[in-house]
């Protein structure tokens, strides 16, 4: 099985056409050259994916119970530990 970043990593890669190699766990979406509406796609896919709700539905930048901070949301390594903190939660 794939792990959280492997998988994040393909949607980001299929969703905006990066080459894999040039995603690491630190950068932040905008590093990487993702604009708005890529990010939203990205989203989507990573809330089908896991079947968690990663964002706020008035987008990332407010935080709320269950939902990612910015710093969450937008570090890639600390958006796969959130998403594995919500896949867990929701197993348990």
């Amino acid at each position: 099985m794939a792990s959280t970043f492997d998988t994040v990593v393909n949607i980001i890669t299929e969703t905006c056409d990066i080459p894999r190699e040039t995603i690491k766990r630190e950068p932040r979406h905008n590093d990487l050259g993702i604009d708005s509406l890529d990010f939203l796609d990205i989203a989507f896919a990573i809330d089908k994916t896991f079947g968690s709700r990663c964002h706020s539905s008035s987008g990332p930048r407010r935080s709320t119970e269950g939902k990612a901070t910015t710093d969450q949301y937008f570090v890639l390594q600390n958006l796969c530990t959130r998403i594995d903190e919500l896949v867990a939660a929701k197993g348990a």
